[in-house]
Order: structure tokens, then sequence, then C-alpha cells
């Protein structure tokens, strides 16, 4: 092993093991018996890459390595060039019935093979520069054409990207529009706090929301369009699939009964949305005992 892997690669799963976690990189050092799941996996990564849907749940008593499981399969899925964001279910931190807060988790934990959590801003960035090149590259007129015509030709071509979540919610792309022509303007507190919004962040300053013509908080019903739109600019920034975990989804067992009836009609109406094809691109994986 000393001669295969990096001085630092090897402090970081010797400091995670003796604080008695799971390494957050380098399980393929340790992953034993898991073999034997390597080529359903795959299959399954692959036909997420291909624009289908997978959700997976994952069950087992406390301590029997359902989270080393779910992040080593997050490590495979980072090889691919996907993006992963795990998300820790809990009753006052992310109540699993309130979607806005967690779609608000996952960019917040949002990770690639290059960027560590939040890799969200860097992939809208990625994303709206992916953009403007594929507008040059359909019209090289626009090479030499003003700022406001490349622009405009960038615009058209984010509304049909993003088309069919704009049928539904339209504020995503009009808030991406007003981000990238702040980002342009060198307004960097109005597209802070539109890219803010835009990953489901409350308490945005008012000023940023008019500058986009948007008001108040990303809701349930728009967390849900979100995530497709999410899962769009992820595709089109170079990333195949997204895997979200949402870890430790049998604390319902311990809320009220009427929490626990709206977090699982919601995570209910998850899986239906995952299943009817809604999210071409997700991993939707669950853990619990």
């Amino acid at each position: 092993m000393n001669d295969t892997v990096s001085p630092r690669r090897r402090r970081e799963v010797i400091d995670a093991l003796r604080r008695g976690t799971v390494p957050a990189n380098g399980l393929d050092l340790l992953a034993v018996g898991l073999e034997r799941f390597g080529s359903a996996l795959d299959a399954e990564l692959d036909a997420v890459a291909g624009g289908s849907a997978v959700f997976k749940a994952v069950r087992g008593e406390y301590g029997s390595g359902k989270t080393f499981f779910t992040r080593h399969l997050a490590e495979r899925a980072l090889r691919r060039g996907w993006a992963t964001a795990e998300v820790q279910v809990s009753e006052t931190e992310t109540p699993l019935h309130r979607l806005e807060t967690v779609y608000r988790r996952i960019t917040e934990s949002l990770r690639t093979a290059t960027v560590p959590p939040s890799a969200f801003r860097s992939v809208l960035d990625g994303w709206l520069f992916t953009l403007e090149s594929d507008a040059v590259a359909a019209d090289p007129a626009l090479a030499g054409a003003s700022d406001g015509v490349v622009t405009a030709a960038v615009d058209r071509l984010l509304e049909a990207r993003l088309a069919a979540v704009s049928s539904k919610t339209p504020a995503f792309a009009q808030v991406l529009r007003a981000y990238r022509a702040a980002s342009l303007a060198g307004d960097a507190p109005t597209a802070d706090g539109l890219a803010a919004w835009v990953g489901g962040q409350p308490h945005v300053a008012a000023s940023a929301k008019r500058s986009a013509g948007i008001r108040g908080d990303l809701d349930h019903f728009g967390a849900m369009a979100f995530l497709q739109g999410l899962l769009t600019v992820l595709k089109d920034a170079g990333h195949p699939g997204l895997l979200v975990v949402l870890d430790e989804v049998e604390t319902l067992q311990r809320v009220r009964g009427d929490v626990r009836d709206k977090a699982l009609n919601a995570l209910r109406q998850l899986i239906d949305e995952v299943d009817s094809g809604r999210y071409p691109g997700l991993y939707l994986l669950i853990t619990g005992t």
C-alpha cells in the first residue's frame, strides 16, 4: 500500500478511522466483500447516465456499513464524472416532509470529483460557460458580436435547455438569467444572492430578488422543479448523473405521527416522480435500519 497510496490519502483514511467515522475518500482501500455488487451498481449508473432514474433503499442494523456502502457508491460515481450529495435526515434540521429544505441540503452538500462541497456555484458557472460556448459554436458570427447580441443568444439557449423546467416553474431560468447578468456586470452581492436563492437558501436580500423579478422563498413544489433544473444543469456541465443519498431515514420512526405521515407522503411523492421519469439522471438512495 505504501508504494501506491500517497501519504496524504493514508493520513486522511487513518484519521477518520481513529475518529470512528467513515472516511470521506479512499474507501476503495477498505472495501471488502462489495465486489459482488459491482456489476449491478455499474449497470445502474450506466442506465442513469443514459437518461433513466433509479431509486434504491439500503437497510441494515446500526453499524452494519450502510454509510460505508453509500459513500463507496459515491466514490464510484465521482470517478465516472458524476455529482453527488449526501443529506442527513433530521427532525429539526432536515425534516423529510419539507422538500425545499432537502433540496437546499442537496445544493449545500453537492460535490464533484474536482470540487468539494458545496460545488453548486462552480457547477452553475461551468454550465453558463458551456452555454456561451455552445451558442458561439452554433453561430460562429457571435464570436465578433457585441455583448448584447451574445447575451441574447445565450438567453435563448438557456430557455431552450430549461424548457421542461420552465413549463412548470419559470423562476428557475428567470433567476439564472439574472444571475448571469449580475456576474457579467460585476455585481457580486446580487449574483451571490441569486445563486443562494436558486440553491434554496432562505432570507435572500430583497434587492437581489427584485433584480430577477421574484418574491419570497422556494417552496415545496418549487423545490421539486428546481431539482429537475439542477439535473439539466449538471448534465450540460458534463456530469452525467447526480447521486443523492438520504441517510438515516429511520429517524421518521421517532417523530410525531402527523409529522411522520407528512414525511412518508413526501418520500412517496418523490419516489413516484422518480418512477415517472421526471428526473432523468437522478440516482436516489435512502438508508435506514
